[in-house]
């Protein structure tokens, strides 16, 4: 029999009640047209419903039309396991409203864990999570009142303390590919990443669930290339062929072939950024690159970085993305996982893999809010549920972190004139609390562990010394009793070298950085 199928049949094959790991990162790899079918069939029928959804990044837009956003009803979801939250409002809305149940795990850790449900393996093992939000002595990773169960321990292995994130039947996989043929074998030419596909085909196959598999065209058997198949046939049940308006490589193009590998563009094209608060914070942040490292970037802010870089025509910069990116310029928005002229894309837990491992130099990563102790928050803002993705398993791991954020948020003004910084109008909200709503980075944990901590702004950059958050730079044309210390509600430690932040990054020269 055929396995290709029509949406309707594949979402009649997703019992109520079934767990469903579900691929994609923002909008790359995402298998839209199942979340239009399924939300198309809970909206006329009431099935499936009652489902649990597993996913690692933040699949959306940050509308309710996108992604998983076709999800967001109550009734139609039970319990959502997921990283990163910030482009999926309407989850968002059923969590805070107390009408699912709702856990935000570390992005890494849910791509590991799909892995080890496929390998009938009792759960993952880590440290990753360790003194955050995650570790069940804080929140367990719970999202709200109605979530009861303990998904994360505390064990002790050889003496020391460990996190076990334990595993689960997986009943249904929803990915995508962009050929299969009529076995179901599936290749990725133009996906712009792998992700966790196969790990979650294997969780659900061997679980003794189903694996639904959507594609962009299907080819006769005998006529793809195995050493390209990501998806084997014998995983796969169903096979849907997508409309070409759910099936975009990401969602801001139909396709763009530099970023799958498949032509290289100069990156002399991509413009530079205006100067501006974020020039000079990531401006900043560029002069800590190590040139011969193997670096993170994150999305928001440190997004910058890589244009900075680029602009300052810094050759060989060993940038990656959790993805699976490696090399390349990482790009940002709803295209933020992907990268222009990539030298390799791997699957996203083998990159975690490495992440975890210490494999990286640096990491560079947002900065939302920070408290007296230098911890971060930039997983939750009351209703507003970001979610940590990938952040706790690259902070927690990576020898070197650098935070870049404004010092200050909601409506910062700045302006910058003969090499000095002047605030025009201060952000209403201070992002330097007394105590962070959540600890998704824990300067406790980074100062057991030896890890270089700085913390960079438009107008000072601390470091954390000896377990104590310290002013070391301030830029020129700031007051710091004004502009520093009364923004703040906890007055931080100062070096007794304190200095200013070098005059070339408030300059509309390049900084000569090559």
């Amino acid at each position: 029999m055929s396995k290709v199928i029509s949406l309707e049949e594949a979402v009649k094959m997703i019992p109520d009640g079934a767990t469903c790991g579900i691929g994609g990162f923002i909008g790359s790899g995402h298998p839209q047209e199942f979340s239009v079918g399924i939300e198309e069939s809970f909206l006329k029928t009431g099935h499936p419903n009652n489902l649990t959804i597993m996913f690692s990044a933040g699949i959306g837009d940050g509308t309710d039309k996108l992604g998983l956003n076709k999800l967001g009803y109550e009734g139609l979801l039970k319990r959502v396991i997921g990283g990163h939250w910030g482009l999926i409002p309407k989850l968002q809305k059923l969590v805070f409203e107390n009408k699912v149940e709702g856990y935000n795990l570390p992005l890494g850790t849910i791509s590991l864990l799909f892995r080890d449900i496929a390998g009938h393996r009792p759960g993952t093992i880590t440290k990753v999570g360790l003194k955050t939000f995650v570790d069940p002595r804080i929140e367990g990773g719970k999202m709200n009142e109605r979530t009861k169960e303990d998904l994360v321990k505390v064990i002790q292995l050889e003496n020391e303390e460990w996190l076990f994130y334990k595993s689960f039947p997986v009943h249904v996989a929803l990915i995508r590919a962009t050929y299969c043929d009529e076995d179901g074998n599936a290749t990725m030419e133009k996906e712009a990443a792998t992700l966790d596909s196969l790990s979650i085909a294997q969780a659900a196959k061997n679980s003794g669930g189903i694996v639904l598999l959507q594609v962009e065209k299907v080819v006769k058997n005998g006529t793809l290339d195995p050493r390209k198949v990501k998806i084997p046939g014998i995983y796969v049940d169903g096979i849907v062929v997508s409309r070409p308006e759910n099936h975009w490589q990401t969602y801001e193009m139909p396709y763009n072939p530099a970023l799958n590998g498949e032509i290289k563009v100069p990156v002399d094209s991509i413009s530079p950024m205006k100067l501006n608060e974020r020039k000079i914070i990531c401006r900043r942040a560029a002069l800590e690159l190590n040139p011969s490292g193997i670096i993170n970037l994150g999305i928001g802010m440190p997004e910058g970085i890589a244009n900075v870089a680029n602009e300052e025509g810094l050759p060989g910069l060993k940038l990656t993305v959790e993805t699976g990116g490696i090399g390349g310029v990482p790009m940002a928005g709803t295209a933020f996982g992907t990268c222009i002229n990539p030298d390799a894309i791997i699957d996203q837990p083998y990159q975690f893999d490495f992440y975890d491992g210490g494999g990286l130099d640096q990491a560079f990563l947002g900065l939302a809010e920070c408290d007296k102790s230098g911890n971060i928050n930039v997983s939750r803002f009351g209703p507003k549920i970001a979610g940590c993705g990938g952040f706790i398993n690259i902070t927690q791991t990576a020898p070197v972190v650098i935070y870049c954020g404004t010092f200050t948020a909601g409506g910062l003004q700045v302006s910058i004139k003969d090499g000095k910084l002047c605030i025009l109008q201060e952000g209403k909200v201070k992002k330097f609390k007394e105590k962070v709503e959540q600890i998704t980075f824990a300067a406790e944990y980074a100062t057991q562990t030896g890890q270089k901590v700085l913390y960079i702004t438009e107008r000072a950059v601390f470091e954390l010394i000896n377990g104590v958050l310290t002013l070391t730079e301030i830029a020129p044309g700031i007051d710091i009793q004004k502009d520093i210390f009364n923004q703040m509600e906890f007055k931080p430690a100062v070096s007794n070298q304190l200095k200013e932040m070098d005059s070339c990054l408030f300059q509309e020269a390049i900084m000569g950085l090559k």
